[in-house]
């Protein structure tokens, strides 16, 4: 059975105050609505992907684009089924009641969906079509609306496109909160892409395809979650083609994507060995990538084309896995003997965000509060050759030691501070949401993290760096830190910037551009330890010992000793230092 999307009555169900919100919105500019335009060659790519090609009869396909902005998607399509109906002998008069229902289009924007209706009727017109049917047809197709609230009664056999990149904080409450009605993928900090993709999938017709080009984050990150648990349900990964470093837009975009086709086939999904064509970064030269596409299709070998195929990427709501298959051996070897780093008795965290730095940090000698509410703070900058070289930030501590908030009236100082920023402070979401809270940071601080032993590790970099505390600083949200209560925190700090801790972040973390990791929590805390009770003392001095020389070195081979591998396993780790 496919999936089906919970029903929802789209077409009366939007308050006046939300219909409100869409028409702002469908004028609004393309930065605010997310909108990111894909290259001619990497469209045409994506379509050969899917199987949607002129020489293949389309007329009883049918083919949706979301959210279709200036056409980048629509017109090729529109264009390879025109080519495709007359190919197969299709005329003129027979023309519009044959392809009413061959193509839909979604766009918000009032202005670009004007535009590019015109552009599609220009090339109805342009292939003899009256303008009568031209009208009409283009009429049948487009729809300018809110695609995720928009009725959309039929079916399709393909749903192509490059869903809008929109933060959901940049989203009003009030959508959101309809959005989440409608959407079980909507978890956490997700992106507005995941309900795009969870709709589109709902209208895949049976043994329909979507073909997506869209951040990678989401397959890896914790919001991606109840979108892998629907995907691993419902749909089979047919293509993964990874396009990180590869200029896939028509702008210069900080955006990290990645080119997905998923096949509603169930009986695929069903498989045990359910296999996904995995590619990475192919050169974008439109013949190239149409080669490419014919090979991965036909399923052979191809010499021209590095094309591996992986089993069990997908699994529920776990990140998808896209490494080769040593190091996922060794990874999963790692995963069964060991216990996770928190069963272990160490706690991974993130640092404070305030949600107005400008006013909650500042120098130590320059902040006019009481000194009592200023706690020494660690930043990423001051993590500097191994070391923390404090920069004497402070940051506000507005809560007392039993969690709750301070009484201003008992800080004099700090309560003309915040009264003369109070514009800025009150600004913050959080304060909007907690009026009677308004002074609070985003995070709760917890004064005794300063004082106690800890490691702080930076988010993005190409290898792990850790670096002890010895219990001075409070970490801003730049800095992730780990505490222990059974490990010994010098050993924890062997582990952690050793090559086996590399393997686990390496596989669980996004990719940066420039080879950079990312040393999330979510990912830290997927480490396995071994039990601290089964080390012998002299196992734990050498990590200690390595530890606090800071030797790389020493660390990974203590490391390796420590996990029991294998020269053949030691040697896959050590190609991780070429990541």
């Amino acid at each position: 059975m496919l999936y089906i999307q919970t029903s929802f009555d789209f077409a009366n169900s939007q308050p006046n105050d939300i219909q409100e919100l869409i028409n702002r919105l469908a004028e609004s500019e393309a930065e605010e609505r997310g909108a990111v335009f894909t290259k001619r060659e990497v469209v045409e790519f994506i379509l050969d992907l899917v199987g949607y090609r002129s020489e293949e009869d389309l007329t009883d396909t049918s083919l949706l684009e979301p959210c279709f902005g200036t056409g980048d998607f629509l017109l090729e399509a529109l264009k390879r089924l025109l080519d495709s109906y007359f190919l197969h002998g299709g005329t003129i008069s027979k023309l519009m009641p044959t392809l009413k229902n061959s193509i839909r289009g979604i766009e918000l924007h009032k202005d670009t969906f004007v535009s590019t209706k015109r552009e599609v009727l220009q090339q109805l017109l342009t292939r003899g079509i009256t303008e009568k049917d031209a009208i009409e047809l283009s009429s049948i197709w487009l729809v300018q609306d809110d695609f995720l609230l928009t009725e959309i009664p039929n079916k399709f056999t393909y749903v192509v496109g490059n869903p809008p990149y929109v933060r959901q904080d940049l989203i009003p409450d009030n959508l959101i909160s309809i959005y989440r009605k409608i959407y079980k993928t909507i978890f956490d900090r997700a992106d507005l892409y995941i309900p795009f993709i969870e709709r589109s999938l709902s209208l895949l017709s049976v043994q329909g395809k979507l073909g997506f080009i869209c951040s990678d984050r989401w397959m890896k990150n914790r919001y991606g979650g109840p979108l892998r648990e629907l995907i691993s349900k419902h749909f089979h990964l047919q293509y993964y083609i990874d396009m990180v470093g590869t200029e896939a837009f028509r702008s210069d975009v900080t955006t990290y994507p990645a080119i997905i086709v998923l096949h509603s086939q169930k009986n695929i999904t069903m498989q045990e060995n359910a296999v996904t064509q995995v590619v990475r970064q192919p050169t974008l030269e439109a013949a190239n990538l149409h080669r490419l596409a014919t090979a991965m299709q036909s399923g052979e070998p191809s010499e021209e084309h590095t094309i591996q195929k992986l089993s069990g990427v997908i699994n529920g709501s776990q990140p998808w896995l896209m490494n080769i298959t040593s190091e996922l051996t060794l990874l999963r070897h790692l995963e069964e003997d060991y216990p996770l780093l928190e069963e272990e008795g160490c706690k991974v965290g993130i640092g404070v965000a305030t949600g107005c730095d400008s006013i909650f940090i500042g120098h130590i000698e320059e902040l006019p509060i009481e000194e009592d509410r200023k706690l020494p703070l660690a930043m990423a900058p001051d993590i500097k050759n191994g070391n923390i070289e404090w920069s004497k930030k402070v940051v506000i501590n507005p809560f007392q030691q039993n969690g709750k908030l301070i009484n201003l009236e008992k800080y004099p100082r700090l309560k003309n501070y915040f009264i003369a920023n109070e514009e800025k402070i009150k600004n913050r979401n959080v304060a909007k949401k907690n009026p009677h809270a308004w002074y609070r940071t985003i995070d709760k601080i917890d004064i005794a993290l300063t004082y106690q032993p800890k490691l702080f590790i930076p988010d993005i970099k190409d290898s792990p760096l850790i670096v002890y505390d010895a219990g001075h600083y409070y970490p801003h949200h730049n800095l992730y830190y780990a505490i222990t209560e059974i490990w010994d925190i010098f050993a924890l700090k062997a582990v952690l910037q050793s090559l086996v801790a590399k393997l686990f972040i390496i596989t669980y973390s996004v990719k940066m551009r420039g080879g950079y990791l990312r040393f999330q929590a979510q990912n830290l805390r997927r480490i396995h330890l071994p039990a601290w009770s089964k080390i012998s003392d002299t196992l734990r001095a050498r990590l200690r010992d390595a530890a606090i020389s800071n030797d790389i070195d020493a660390c990974n081979t203590t490391v390796f000793e420590l996990y029991g591998l294998s020269s053949h396993e030691q040697a896959l780790l050590y190609k991780l230092d070429k990541f």
